[in-house]
């Protein structure tokens, strides 16, 4: 195998749109780059999906020798990039408020059939973070708990799940994403722990699963001044992946980064220095997710540091057989699309999603014969989210099913607005209030609060993260929903209608 061929191997790319654009195209037969990244706006449904990816292989195919991995982001609740013809399940917070860790296996397996079927042989799944800081921006709800003997436990069945369908998957974010307060798509956060605090917590999710026998680990562009010294973050730190990753904690598989084309990357170090120093730091798969033509770069620049000595010979070429031995067991799609989205996955989803959802706090509360909904439209808190829905109203959704009447609330309502909102409020019979990350937009909180003064019962659904419900007013009912989306609003209508009852255990402190 050439040398461009050889360094092909270890880039993922990916491009704008349901078809691959003549760039992307162009930098796969120019560079040979063998890996592809997939997103919601390359999605429209199943069946375009799977022409894509057989259109994908094809390229990759002739253009290097070998199969791409075909990888995607399908953790399920916020981070779910397939349509609705497919069955999403619930978040990973949700998938463990049921008490079950059978369900996150099952999440897992029926998510990497359905993958399979359209094509896709790799899932970027699941997320092994300790959600320990409860004001984290990007983690939340992604996170299987606070706890890590809980993450482990639901983590390492998603995996296994995942694993039994034949799809690799990616624990992530090595060594541990959930105790910060910035998010790396925008800006670069540090943890200041020892190694033996990271042992008793973040890295033990990590273990459990390496033990199990998963394939690959997704890096984090995180600060770990105490394991890492010289100011560089997880990603391009050979402190962490070689010697803590590879050599203390035993890992022999894939070791893939985050994309290096997030804040935490590009503006402090640039994404085509970054990608090399990551490859130098015992990364496989280095993602440039959102321009072939700047993994083309990257490309060209390991080449230079390989002719330069600045790159391990030896090291590569061991790191490009162990690529290609995991590409030559991957399974070719032969399932029929009518796996996906079939009556009988799509009805295992809605029994977890019925499972999750929590009474944290029981008050007396009724609908009454004229119910009041409020609530913002679903934003996007992070990026690492699909994007914003405007169509999709927590409070017109409500409305259409139980009756009365609906407002859509600002994101971050100010004193005005929460004025507005509340006029006329006390002539209803009940006020029901979906927030969503109100703990970062303090606004919905406080609407919660000056509802909670008027004469008439009040009940917040938090629609994300559920830390949203701490320290609410005792007169407030409050239920954890832990997903914005089509499938958990018809639920929750049966649930504030008394037809059904909320029998989730909470996954997580609220403080």
């Amino acid at each position: 195998m050439d040398m461009q061929t050889a360094l092909g191997q270890h880039l993922v790319t990916g491009f704008q749109g349901p078809e691959m654009t003549r760039e992307f195209i162009d930098n796969v037969r120019s560079h040979k780059i063998g890996n592809v990244i997939l997103f919601e706006y390359n999605v429209v449904d199943k069946v375009q999906l799977k022409n894509l990816c057989e259109q994908i292989r094809a390229l990759v195919l002739e253009a290097t020798g070998y199969p791409p991995m075909i990888t995607i982001d399908q953790e399920g609740g916020a981070v779910s990039r397939l349509k609705e013809d497919a069955t999403i399940f619930p978040s990973a917070m949700a998938v463990a408020a049921t008490g079950n860790p059978e369900n996150a296996r099952i999440a897992g397996r029926i998510t990497g059939e359905e993958l399979l079927a359209m094509g896709v042989n790799f899932n970027l799944a699941p997320v092994m973070d300790v959600n320990s800081n409860p004001n984290n921006p990007v983690i939340g709800v992604r996170s299987y708990g606070d706890t890590p003997a809980q993450v482990a436990r639901y983590g390492v069945a998603m995996a296994q799940g995942l694993m039994e369908s034949g799809v690799l998957c990616s624990l992530k974010h090595f060594p541990g994403h959930g105790d910060t307060a910035v998010d790396s798509h925008l800006g670069l956060p540090c943890v200041d722990k020892s190694l033996e605090e990271l042992l008793a917590c973040e890295l033990l999710p990590f273990q459990a699963a390496i033990d199990a026998g998963v394939p690959a680990v997704m890096t984090t562009h995180i600060l770990f001044p105490r394991l890492e010294p010289d100011g560089v973050p997880a990603t391009m730190s050979r402190r962490i992946l070689t010697d803590l990753l590879k050599t203390r904690m035993g890992f022999q598989g894939l070791v893939i980064s985050d994309c290096m084309m997030m804040g935490a990357i590009a503006q402090y170090y640039g994404t085509v220095k970054g990608s090399v120093a990551a490859l130098r730091a015992g990364v496989d798969l280095v993602f440039v997710s959102h321009s072939a033509s700047l993994a083309s770069q990257a490309l060209e620049a390991a080449q230079k540091a390989l002719e330069d000595g600045m790159l391990d010979a030896a090291e590569l070429q061991a790191s490009t057989e162990k690529i290609l031995r995991y590409k030559a067991a991957m399974p070719h799609a032969t399932a029929s699309l009518r796996t996906v989205g079939c009556a009988e996955h799509r009805a295992l989803s809605a029994q977890i999603t019925r499972d999750a959802i929590t009474l944290v706090h029981d008050a007396p509360f009724a609908l009454g014969d004229r119910p009041l909904f409020l609530g913002c439209y679903r934003f996007r808190p992070t990026m690492a989210s699909s994007p914003e829905d405007a169509s999709l109203s927590f409070a017109d959704a409500l409305r259409q099913r139980l009756g009365g009447d609906a407002r859509i609330t600002p994101q971050d309502p100010t004193q005005a607005e929460i004025a507005v909102a509340l006029a006329h409020a006390g002539d209803y019979s009940s006020l029901t209030i979906g927030t969503y990350n109100a703990r970062l937009r303090k606004g919905q909180l406080q609407l919660v609060r000056e509802a909670a003064k008027l004469n008439l019962p009040v009940c917040v659904v938090a629609l994300r993260n559920p830390y949203d419900l701490a320290e609410l007013p005792e007169n407030v009912r409050a239920i954890a929903a832990y997903d914005y989306d089509i499938r958990t609003l018809p639920i929750l209508a049966e649930i504030l209608a008394g037809r059904l009852s909320a029998t989730g255990t909470l996954p997580v402190q609220l403080r």
